[in-house]
């Protein structure tokens, strides 16, 4: 138990508002063990290996749950009647995934980080609903949210040819760096302040 713990899982709520991540956690926890097809339907799994597969979702259900699933025989039912129960949650989460995803503008945030965070909150509800957005759609996304002004950029950022949004949001990351940098220089000395010294010695 302590194990799974430091792994970070958190149980499966018994309001079931977090059984999409729950699922993906539980799904690659099975895949590591070596026993991730023992939820499939039909499996052939031994008794040692369905004991071995009960293991997490047991440890990782709310109390509530645990005495409600107290006496279901092995993981394949479990996984069945977890999934019956809560899938639904999809029909909350995905349509207003979708809505954020298709009203995402990064001219809309002040900071590079701030429309990242944003993106892959959003990419990620959307993958729990088990729709993929792919690294083109991502940079797609980016490059058509431009600002008007900064047309001249975004075709230069196209250029470059990008093949991943990890690549693209680097160099947009440094590229604010620098520009936050460059301001910083002018206003605490401006253009023209030489000139005025220089007046003012004279």
């Amino acid at each position: 138990m302590s194990n799974l713990v430091k792994l970070g899982f958190v149980a499966l709520d018994i309001t079931g508002k977090n059984y999409l991540s729950w699922v993906l956690d539980a799904e690659i926890h099975l895949d590591a063990k070596g026993v991730g097809e023992i939820i499939e339907e039909s499996n052939e799994a031994t008794p040692h290996d369905k004991a071995k597969a009960m293991i997490f979702p047991c440890h990782q259900l709310h109390e509530g749950l645990k005495n409600e699933y107290l006496t279901v025989n092995g993981p394949q039912i479990l996984w069945s009647n977890l999934k019956e129960r809560y899938d639904h949650q999809k029909t909350v989460i995905l349509p207003r995934a979708r809505y954020d995803w298709l009203n995402l503008i990064l001219q809309d945030f002040k900071y590079v980080s701030e429309y990242n965070s944003a993106m892959f909150k959003i990419t990620y509800q959307l993958k729990l609903c088990g729709e993929n957005i792919t690294d083109a759609k991502m940079l797609e996304k980016t490059y058509s949210t431009f600002h008007a002004n900064n047309i001249v950029l975004q075709t230069q950022y196209r250029e470059k040819g990008f093949q991943k949004y990890s690549e693209l949001i680097s160099c947009l990351l440094v590229a604010e760096e620098n520009n936050e940098m460059l301001m910083k220089n002018h206003e605490s000395h401006p253009t023209g302040m030489a000139l005025l010294h220089s007046l003012k010695r004279m």
